[in-house]
Formats: C-alpha cells, sequence, structure tokens
C-alpha cells in the first residue's frame, strides 16, 4: 500500500507559526472530524431513514457499510493521490467534495440515491483521515509534533462518539436529512479557509504508478462480498442464484487479487508485510476486535429503538456516554503503555469489553431503565481506549521502518472493511435469532390460547388479542436476540484478546500517534 506521503514532502515546506499555525490545525483536525463522525452518525438514524425511504432497517443499514466499504477501497489509493495532485491539495479538495456530496445525500428522495451519494461520500472521505495527520505534522514545528498528534488523535476518538447523540438529537428535532446537511457548511468553510490560509504553500509532487489492476480486483471482490452479505440475509444466502453468483465472484477475485498483489512490483496493497509476525497478530486483532466493537454500537440503538420505544436522540445518548470515561482515560492509557506491557493492556482493554457484553447479557431484559443501561455504556470507554490507543503502535512496531507508511494503511484498510462485515454479518444473526426465538416462544406457550380467551371475555375483539399477544412474544423474540447477539460478540472479542499475544513483546516504548 503506498505511503501517504511524497519524497521530501514534510521537509520542503517550512512549518507554520502563531494564529496561523492553530487556526489551520483546528480546520485541519475538523476535516478528520467530519469522516470520522459520518462512520457513526447514522447509526441511530437507520430506522427513520429505513422508514421514510420505504425499506427495511435490516436493508437501512446499508447506509452504514456503503460508506465504510467505499471509504476503505479509498485507502491504498490515498498515497497515489498524494504523490501524483500533491497532499494539499488532494486533502482540500476531498474536504470541499465531502461537503457537495453530504449536500446530496440529504437530498436524496430514494434508498438507491442515498446509497450512490454514500459511495461517493466514502470515496472523498476516504483519504482525509490519513492526509489529515500527515498535513498536521507538516505545519506543526517538529518540536511540536506531539502535539499535532494529539490534535488527530483526539479528533478522531471523538469523533464516533459524538456521532450517535448528534445524529439522534438532529434527526429527531429536524429530520435525517440534516444530519447530512449540517456538515455541509462546515466542511465548505472550513475548505475554502484552509485554502485561503495554506495558498503558496510548497506542496510537492511526484512521479506516481497506480496498480489498476490491483485496484480493480480490489473493488471486485470486496463490493461482492459486501453486496453477499447485506443481501444474503433476505435472499435465504445460498439458496439464491445471486448470492451464490457474488460468493464465486469474491472468492475468484479476491484469489486473483492475492496472486497478483505478490506478484505485483509496485502494489496497491503491499501483502509481503505479513511476513511480520507481529504485524499479523496486531493488525488481526484490530480487525477482529474493532469489527465485534462496531457491531455492538449498530445494534443497540437498533434494539432500543425498534424494542425499547427510545427516540433517535435517547438512542444517542445511550451510545454516545461511552466518550465521558474515553477522553478522560486517554492520556492515562498513553502513559501506561510506556509503563507496562502494551500487549497487557491492549488484552485487558478487549477482555473488558467482552465482560461489559455479558453485563448486558446477565442485566438487560424488556424493563431495564437508561440509567442501567448506562453503567455498562459508560465503562466501555475505558476499555475502548485501552484497546485502541496501543494496537496499531504494536503493528507499527512489528515492521521495518520504510514499511510504516504501508502498514499503517494497511491495518486501517482491514480495519474499516471488518467494520462494515460485521455490520452485515451482526443484522443477519439478529433476524435469523429473533426468527428462532419467536418459534420457540410461540411451541412453549401451551396457554396462549386460554390468554386470547380471557382478553375476548373481558370485551378485546379476537384480532386485537392476537396482535397483543403476537406483539409481546416478537418484542421477546427480538429481546433474547439482542442478548444472542451480545454473547456472539463476547466470545468474537475473547478471540481478539487471544490473538493478541501472537505479537512479540516490544523491545521499546511505542509509537501510538496513529493509534486510532
Amino acid at each position: 500500500m503506498s505511503s501517504t506521503t511524497a519524497p521530501g514532502a514534510a521537509h520542503r515546506a517550512a512549518p507554520l507559526s502563531g494564529l496561523t499555525l492553530y487556526a489551520a490545525a483546528i480546520l485541519i483536525g475538523l476535516g478528520n472530524f467530519l469522516v470520522v463522525l459520518d462512520t457513526t452518525i447514522a447509526n441511530v438514524s437507520v430506522p427513520t431513514i429505513a422508514g421514510n425511504l420505504g425499506v427495511s432497517s435490516t436493508q437501512g443499514t446499508w447506509v452504514i457499510t456503503s460508506y465504510a466499504v467505499a471509504e476503505a477501497i479509498t485507502v491504498p489509493l490515498t498515497g497515489w493521490l498524494a504523490r501524483r495532485f500533491g497532499a494539499q491539495r488532494t486533502f482540500i479538495t476531498c474536504y470541499l467534495g465531502f461537503a457537495i456530496i453530504s449536500l446530496l445525500c440529504g437530498m436524496a428522495s430514494s434508498m438507491g440515491m442515498l446509497l450512490g451519494a454514500r459511495v461517493l461520500l466514502g470515496l472523498f472521505g476516504g483519504p482525509i483521515m490519513p492526509l489529515s495527520q500527515m498535513l498536521l505534522l507538516r505545519i506543526f514545528p517538529r518540536e511540536k509534533a506531539t502535539l499535532a498528534t494529539v490534535i488527530w488523535a483526539m479528533t478522531t476518538l471523538i469523533g464516533p462518539v459524538a456521532g450517535p447523540i448528534l445524529g439522534g438529537i438532529i434527526c429527531d428535532n429536524y429530520g435525517w436529512s440534516w444530519i447530512f446537511f449540517i456538515k455541509v457548511p462546515i466542511a465548505a468553510a472550513g475548505g475554502l479557509v484552509l485554502m485561503t490560509m495554506l495558498r503558496g504553500r510548497p506542496d510537492p509532487k511526484a512521479p506516481a504508478f497506480i496498480d489498476k489492476v490491483g485496484l480493480a480486483l480490489l473493488v471486485l471482490w470486496v463490493g461482492a462480498l459486501q453486496i453477499m452479505l447485506d443481501e444474503g440475509r433476505n435472499q435465504d444466502w445460498f439458496a439464491s442464484p445471486e448470492i451464490r453468483v457474488l460468493g464465486v465472484i469474491a472468492a475468484i477475485g479476491f484469489i486473483a487479487f492475492l496472486i497478483w498483489e505478490l506478484t505485483e512490483k509496485n502494489p496497491i496493497v503491499d501483502l509481503r508485510i505479513f511476513r511480520h509476525r507481529g504485524f499479523v497478530g496486531a493488525a488481526t486483532t484490530y480487525s477482529v476486535g474493532f469489527g465485534a466493537f462496531f457491531a455492538s454500537i449498530v445494534i443497540l440503538p437498533l434494539w432500543l429503538q425498534s424494542n425499547m420505544g427510545y427516540t433517535a436522540t435517547w438512542a444517542g445518548y445511550a451510545t454516545g456516554i461511552m466518550g465521558i470515561l474515553a477522553v478522560f482515560c486517554s492520556p492515562l492509557v498513553g502513559k501506561a503503555v510506556d509503563r507496562f506491557d502494551p500487549r497487557l493492556i491492549v488484552c485487558a482493554g478487549i477482555l473488558g469489553l467482552a465482560s461489559v457484553m455479558l453485563w448486558r447479557m446477565w442485566g438487560f431484559n424488556n424493563d431495564v431503565t437508561f440509567l442501567q443501561m448506562a453503567g455498562p455504556t459508560l465503562v466501555t470507554g475505558l476499555f475502548m481506549v485501552m484497546f485502541f490507543v496501543p494496537v496499531t503502535g504494536l503493528a507499527m512496531a512489528s515492521v521495518e521502518p520504510a514499511e510504516q507508511a504501508n502498514a499503517a494503511g494497511l491495518s486501517n484498510f482491514m480495519r474499516t472493511l471488518a467494520g462494515a462485515f460485521a455490520t452485515s454479518l451482526i443484522q443477519s444473526g439478529w433476524s435469523n435469532a429473533a426468527r428462532a426465538n419467536s418459534t420457540e416462544i410461540a411451541n412453549a406457550m401451551p396457554n396462549g390460547q386460554s390468554a386470547i380467551d380471557a382478553m375476548t371475555g373481558q370485551g378485546v375483539p379476537v384480532e386485537s388479542a392476537r396482535t397483543m399477544l403476537s406483539y409481546v412474544v416478537e418484542g421477546q423474540s427480538v429481546m433474547l436476540a439482542t442478548l444472542d447477539m451480545f454473547g456472539v460478540i463476547a466470545l468474537t472479542l475473547a478471540a481478539a484478546a487471544a490473538l493478541i499475544w501472537l505479537v512479540p513483546r516490544p523491545k521499546g516504548p511505542i509509537d501510538t500517534s496513529g493509534a486510532h
């Protein structure tokens, strides 16, 4: 995977100073914040979007997965774009493009239009995250590089936490379109002001080669696999010819992609990095753990709205409360990484997340209050930071210095794809478990007819009595399905906690600057 920097780029432009430095840093960080925010801002709005556009909630999750997949596919292109057009020009173009495409998302009048716009949004948003970190390090003096890293890390950490809260408030009070419209003036103003501030600064370009065949194969197998995962639950999986075809395309495309990338001189994804055992362990842990964690923050607001009667706003509060401890604990975890074995911190963080899932399994029911739900969600923030902060640093410490840029890109590519795949898989598992639980509950109700008779005896119409009983059964089956999914997530997190021990113990302090 290509590096995100042009040769010598960081050394040809003098750093900024004074008010200009901090204003530019805020605007660059804001761009990163908006892109990261977009990964979760739609989560609590999925039921509303699906209802307004006439599709099911499960189909509504395509709003999440389409953005994530497009973003992941663009990550390998970032290095080529930075070399070909200049990192600064690419960043500002994507910044302004993000504003325009956000407007199109809000104007969408059908699910097809919205998904097309979300794909474009992911394509423009993908390069912003790595380029924002690079530009922050470029404009700050070398002695203030740590401050640049802190700004980038905080915008990256706060974005996904703020997403559900902002998304819920905006959706309930102004309509789902405004979760996209609100970003338009912010991104447009940020991009234009930043373009004015950085005008005239060196923005080196260099000859750049793009692996067109590798890119085409990447889009083919990732796209086919994601569509298969999204559509499989609606098409009875491999009983459908469409799903079988998609499965064959994904498998053949993936094998061809592996062969091509391993033999190509300048691959779009440098698979040779997988020769490092430490990178394999850290990157796999990151992907599996993040996928499981992201699945939990997708399913929780869906359950709260579909089964518990929560508004999008309160579902956002219930999900976003994890940010309180996350923000306060980040500096403490950063210091702990320097003193203790980072593998132990990652393992403890992932097991902590797994324990939160078990806490929910044992403590949640259809009568759970917001405060009872807030406890496990609040402590999630601490464990989330313990997991996210050191894991990428471990991956970077496992490869050669010249491979670190490629390794960072590959690690984030795997993480983003894992989040998209996990969203589809958790939706499928949730639906299947709800159906199975509904059948079991119905079969275990020998007095069901007696209950209907009792209600009709009190003057309730027969159809209304049956509907009421069906509603109770459905509510219990969805509740049990949600607990089942928390159990699956807990087991997946436990597996991720074991994977981190494949990583050799680092010989010295690790760099956590790209840990999010």
